[in-house]
């Protein structure tokens, strides 16, 4: 199994709303790295498991957890002209951009925010703390998602 830090603003899409989707599942769309969206199509597998974290918000935090349902297929928003995420480049037969499903499994019992993940130095080799990685979406260690996992019976 693999482990994924995955980022949404809480205004486009946050944990709640992942929650109140049928089945509590929904498309992670609208990835155009090319870094995230070949972790996304060659890493990502069913049953790898989320963290789903909130960022450009007054506190970015890790929020709660998610599993990946279905594995990469063709991002259909890139070939919807209305769509933000249109992209005349990619193509049904030659598509550029991919997504998976995600479902909901829980919220955290309390929000882990960037400020607190920065200070514990067993977790310094996280790819959200390197500088400079605006990545949406990377791998996290098995060791370091056991350590998040304590933080959320801890007060921060």
């Amino acid at each position: 199994m693999n482990y994924w830090l995955m980022k949404s603003e809480p205004d486009s899409f946050s944990i709640d709303d992942l929650a109140a989707r049928p089945e509590k599942t929904e498309h992670w769309d609208g990835v155009r790295n090319y870094q995230a969206r070949n972790m996304m199509r060659d890493q990502m597998k069913k049953g790898d498991l989320i963290f789903f974290y909130h960022s450009s918000c007054k506190q970015p935090s890790i929020v709660g957890i998610a599993r990946v349902i279905k594995e990469a297929y063709p991002d259909f928003t890139a070939f919807d002209i209305k769509n933000k995420y249109y992209d005349p480049r990619s193509s049904p037969s030659n598509p550029r951009w991919y997504m998976v499903n995600v479902q909901f499994v829980r919220k955290l019992k309390r929000d882990i925010s960037l400020q607190e993940l920065k200070t514990y130095k067993s977790l310094a080799g996280l790819p959200l703390l390197q500088r400079g990685n605006r990545l949406s979406i990377m791998p996290i260690g098995k060791n370091q998602w056991d350590f998040i996992l304590k933080l959320e019976h801890q007060s921060s």
